[in-house]
């Protein structure tokens, strides 16, 4: 593999170094929108503390309050991954963006909890944000680069671990409803630099027209349901313990919110700023062989988190010993950490699949694949909530993601593991059998 000069590869359909140029500007201007839409979209993972003090809330109903922006950013992912196609996706991330605005403003002068929840579903188009980057950057650039591209802006992220960082020293210095107010700012003059470092290609547009019914229609697809399931895993599943890890470190460890939204950033930066290392990885080794590992680490670390503090007493031949089993607050996060790299890792490998099995509809497909994850998203944190309040284990989220990722593990094995040839003329060539 040659290393000379790695940056005249082909962007477009000349090798135009203003092309290149271009492309990169567009890739650095989505990728900032796509943090700051991250960045809104998680608001009530930090905010919704104080909220949830102030209105008496329980675990299921704060998981509500959380969900709720992202069921919006969910359903609107269908129809945006549309429009990108037909209208470029320039045009459509601006309005997406500025149309939030006024919303998350809104947000500090609400103080009953059907205005959260309604202010909330406006907030949260910010989510929809994802299916028009992805399709937009990924056009620009040629295929064996795309997966690089898709994972750079879907670093966008780490715009959980940004609200993490920034969003509790607003609401110990000045109450949670400067949150919003800074953040509407700040989504304000992204929108800005948005349409200035952007630009369109007519040949990016597809002449078809999809419809909703057609879209839906690729539910139909073995493979597009496949990669629903493992989205669902790796980006609903990061969304939703986004939103769930600062109340859990202050709840399960009794820390400050300061402290637990920093501990809770060591999964969501890393969940968000390694894709792009999982989008070379996929185009590297294919978004195959990236997938299964991911899912196999995902379901070690998941046994691992799930296990509740116990104490449990032993009859011994000195008589009856108590022991206690639990994890340590900095066995967890370190655990917390390494799933975050796999779910990075899992989210560019999945849209890796995508543009190689789908490269004339990635928007419409990476639309529908991005719903299920949402969907994802915003289930998770409900049922998280539902099972603390059932059960009284905070640790039961965790069993409820290690189920899901189970089912996968074995869906994907007898699906495509079982159908690798591993011998013959058609098997995958031995790295041991290679010679210098």
């Amino acid at each position: 593999m040659s290393l000379a000069n790695p940056v005249s590869l082909p962007i477009g359909p000349l090798l135009k170094p203003s092309r290149e140029r271009q492309a990169v500007s567009i890739l650095a201007a989505s990728t900032l929108g796509f943090t700051v839409c991250f960045m809104v979209w998680m608001m009530f993972a930090v905010i919704g503390i104080p909220i949830r003090q102030t209105l008496g809330l329980n675990a299921t109903e704060f998981g509500l309050l959380t969900a709720t922006p992202v069921l919006t950013g969910s359903l609107v992912r269908v129809p945006l991954g549309i429009w990108t196609d037909r209208y470029g996706g320039r045009i459509v991330m601006t309005l997406l963006m500025a149309a939030t605005v006024p919303a998350i403003w809104l947000m500090s002068y609400a103080t009953a909890y059907w205005h959260f929840l309604l202010i909330g579903l406006f907030v949260g188009l910010a989510g929809g944000s994802f299916s028009v980057g992805t399709p937009y950057v990924a056009r620009w650039f040629p295929k064996h680069r795309q997966g690089l591209a898709m994972g750079i802006y879907g670093a966008g992220n780490s715009g959980a671990a940004v609200n993490k960082f920034v969003a509790p020293a607003l609401v110990v210095a000045f109450g949670w409803t400067m949150v919003p107010q800074v953040y509407a700012a700040v989504m304000l003059g992204t929108v800005i630099l948005f349409w200035f470092f952007t630009s369109s290609d007519p040949d990016h547009l597809t002449a078809g027209k999809v419809t909703l019914a057609a879209q839906l229609a690729t539910l139909k697809d073995p493979k597009v349901l496949r990669y629903c399931q493992y989205y669902s895993i790796v980006f609903g599943g990061y969304v939703a313990l986004s939103l769930w890890m600062v109340q859990y470190y202050v709840g399960e460890y009794g820390l400050d919110i300061r402290i637990a939204a920093l501990l809770a950033a060591c999964f969501s930066l890393p969940g968000g700023v390694l894709r792009a290392v999982g989008g070379w990885l996929s185009d590297r080794y294919g978004a195959h062989a990236v997938t299964w590992w991911v899912l196999w680490v995902s379901w070690v670390c998941l046994f691992l988190l799930s296990y509740p503090q116990t104490t449990f007493t032993v009859a011994t031949v000195a008589g009856p010993r108590t022991f206690h089993l639990a994890l340590d607050v900095y066995a967890f996060t370190a655990l917390m950490f390494a799933l975050g790299i796999a779910f990075a890792f899992g989210k560019a490998s999945v849209f890796k699949y995508i543009s190689d099995d789908y490269p004339q509809t990635i928007g419409t497909i990476s639309g529908m694949v991005g719903l299920a994850g949402g969907l994802g998203g915003f289930v998770l944190p409900i049922l998280f909530g539902a099972l603390v309040d059932l059960t009284g284990i905070r640790s039961s989220a965790f069993m409820l993601m290690y189920g899901v990722v189970w089912v996968s593990l074995i869906w994907m094995y007898f699906t495509e593991v079982r159908r690798t040839p591993v011998m013959g003329a058609h098997a995958p060539a031995s790295p041991l059998g290679a010679t210098a």
